[in-house]
């Protein structure tokens, strides 16, 4: 009996020590960020993250600990039970320090532990693989080796401990009876205790410096906590009564879709060209790097069209930021309702509004729309037709994410000069790629990859609207450049802060009568209603989209990102962290502009969650 006690006892501590060591690693690894930190700040991330490292040491422990009382009634070889033991901790040792290593790879990009995010990406490998450099590859595969390693040698010897041993009856009594009260503390450390709580990821936050509370999560367990629970429980975000949450939110959304502001448009039913530039944040797009232009064409443009200048993403992925472009429809702070092809078929969509006025419907992506569910949300809200790379062909290797800008601009020019010829009006949309990591580009202006990536891409989507310029399909041509989210650029930006998410939205072509500047804070969400509000055609559905140029409408943006929201107007602005239920900033002259805008981000993030559960 002590003997398989023992052994329990042993990899329970090994365990936690196993997982406690990750956390000085993380903060080593990110070292520039750790230097912020007080010496107590980072003894506090070790010594708040022990609660779940305790609980990843319990979930560890009861193989071990099933292994054992099992053996108490049904004798087991020691031969066998140690290799039954040995298999398991191989595989323990593989999956953990799997796990770890993507997670501190992937954390310089996405600024949370892992979670179950990734496991979309891992549906089309290749695409997820394309973000990958040698330069993130390498230390990371390094680690999984090490660490791998180490887990795997700290656990081996304990094999040794079993030993098979006759009992007697009452022996054999006394020996469950231990090692139910052995795994009754497992349970507890599970739990994460005995208070009314039960373990979560918000237990271990402690700082309003957030990089502090992702450093104390313990990445397993945050991959296995969202993986086995739903993303769209019907009971969470319940800031507010149903009927004060609906106040909150009509008061925000008062005065449309009554009200169509005086036309900006040379006419009612232009030809529309979308360009969703990736990853377009304006800490790279329209700004200078050693005094020269990183995006000189969008800057061009921009004293030539209507700039939006307050104008934010309303999240941080492609697949969200599409949904909010497309179908007015913010960004939830888990789920992206791509993963929902029923729930995403039943969005308005711009495309689906366009196509009931005569519109034909196209989008373009040079890489594989079927990722993240793509291809199945257009085609279920109005898209007709879908180019991307599995119907591309071109006389040139496409990049690790798929063909790159240069050529799929010159293709997409020429696809519109065709329908442009056509008498029907058409929407035709395109999703750039090139200034996406790992932002390898056959382009010259920057020594820096990001900023180089984002050059090429300016540099070809402002050839290809030269083209159209040229043509006499310019007059009829309204043209939209908007990004799909912000980029954490210069390295360090927190996701969800308001430079993150800040990106650039432009509306020019010969169908704008004149150029002008807008002042008004939007975000991506209130592209539709601003749209189809100009071509007079009923928005209503579009429920969360406000009509830019509508002046009865509240001017705000919305944003959310992991498990947290970012609310802004001209008066200020509210980062609020959901799992710590914390206010992580707050920019206002005055604390009752925070607390309004706390409450219409919260009663905004409860109906984002009510309207997606309930289709």
């Amino acid at each position: 009996m002590k003997r398989k006690i023992i052994l329990i006892v042993a990899t329970f501590l090994s365990s936690l020590v196993l997982m406690a060591v990750q956390k000085p690693i993380f903060l080593i690894w990110y070292a520039q960020q750790s230097a912020e930190a007080t010496a107590a700040e980072l003894a506090g991330v070790s010594l708040h993250g022990a609660l779940l490292d305790m609980t990843m040491a319990g979930y560890l422990s009861v193989i071990p600990w099933l292994l054992m009382l099992v053996a108490v009634w049904v004798v087991i070889p020691e031969n066998t039970m140690r290799r039954l033991l040995n298999g398991y901790y191989a595989a323990m040792s593989f999956v953990v320090a799997l796990i770890v290593a993507v997670d501190i790879g992937l954390f310089r990009y996405w600024g949370f532990r892992i979670d179950s995010t990734i496991f979309p990406y891992l549906a089309t490998p290749k695409e997820a693989a394309a973000s990958v450099t040698w330069g993130d590859f390498i230390p990371a595969t390094t680690f999984f080796l090490i660490y791998g390693a180490v887990m795997f040698l700290a656990w081996r010897p304990l094999y040794r401990l079993y030993a098979t041993k006759k009992e007697s009856l009452k022996q054999r009594i006394l020996s469950t009876s231990a090692l139910i009260f052995v795994g009754g503390l497992l349970f507890l450390a599970i739990r994460g205790g005995v208070g009314p709580a039960t373990a979560n990821v918000s237990k271990v936050y402690f700082s309003d410096n957030m990089f502090l509370n992702q450093a104390a999560t313990n990445p397993v367990f945050s991959l296995l906590s969202s993986s086995m629970r739903s993303e769209l429980k019907a009971d969470d975000y319940r800031y507010f009564p149903a009927a004060e949450c609906e106040e909150l939110f009509s008061e925000l959304i008062a005065g449309q879709p009554a009200h169509h502001s005086d036309t900006i448009l040379t006419t009612s039913r232009p030809n529309i060209v979308l360009i969703l530039l990736e990853g377009f944040g304006r800490t790279t797009a329209t700004t200078s790097h050693q005094g020269r232009a990183v995006t000189p064409n969008l800057d061009a443009l921009r004293s030539e069209g209507i700039w939006f200048e307050n104008m934010f993403a309303n999240s941080f992925r492609t697949d969200r930021g599409t949904v909010a472009v497309m179908s007015g429809h913010p960004a939830h702070p888990v789920a992206s309702i791509m993963k929902y092809p029923q729930k995403a078929h039943t969005l308005p969509a711009i495309a689906t509004s366009l196509k009931a006025e005569g519109y034909a419907t196209y989008f373009t992506y040079g890489g594989d729309a079927n990722f993240t569910n793509t291809a199945s949300y257009l085609y279920g809200t109005g898209i007709e037709h879908i180019t991307d790379q599995k119907t591309l062909s071109f006389d040139t290797p496409a990049a690790k994410w798929g063909y790159a800008d240069d050529v799929v601009c010159d293709y997409f020019a020429t696809e519109i000069l065709k329908l442009a010829e056509q008498d029907k009006p058409f929407f035709s949309a395109l999703l750039t790629l090139s200034s996406h990591e790992p932002f390898e580009v056959e382009f010259d202006a920057f020594d820096d990859k990001v900023l180089n990536s984002t050059a090429f891409t300016d540099y070809h989507v402002g050839k290809m609207i030269q083209r159209w310029r040229n043509s006499s399909a310019w007059d009829d041509m309204l043209i939209i450049l908007i990004a799909d989210h912000g980029i954490s650029y210069p390295e360090g930006i927190k996701i969800g802060s308001v430079p993150r998410q800040r990106i650039p939205m432009l509306w020019t072509g010969g169908a704008v009568k004149t150029p002008f500047e807008v002042e008004a804070y939007a975000s991506q969400c209130d592209l539709a209603a601003t749209l189809l509000g100009q071509l007079g055609i009923d928005h209503s559905r579009f429920t969360f989209s406000k009509d830019i140029f509508n002046p009865q409408v509240k001017k705000f943006a919305y944003w959310s990102f992991n498990n947290g929201f970012g609310i802004i107007n001209d008066k200020g602005s509210v980062i609020y962290d959901c799992t710590g239920d914390k206010v992580i900033s707050s920019e206002s002259a005055e604390e009752a502009t925070s607390e309004e805008l706390l409450r219409a981000g919260k009663a905004i993030t409860q109906t984002i969650h009510n309207d997606i559960c309930n289709r």
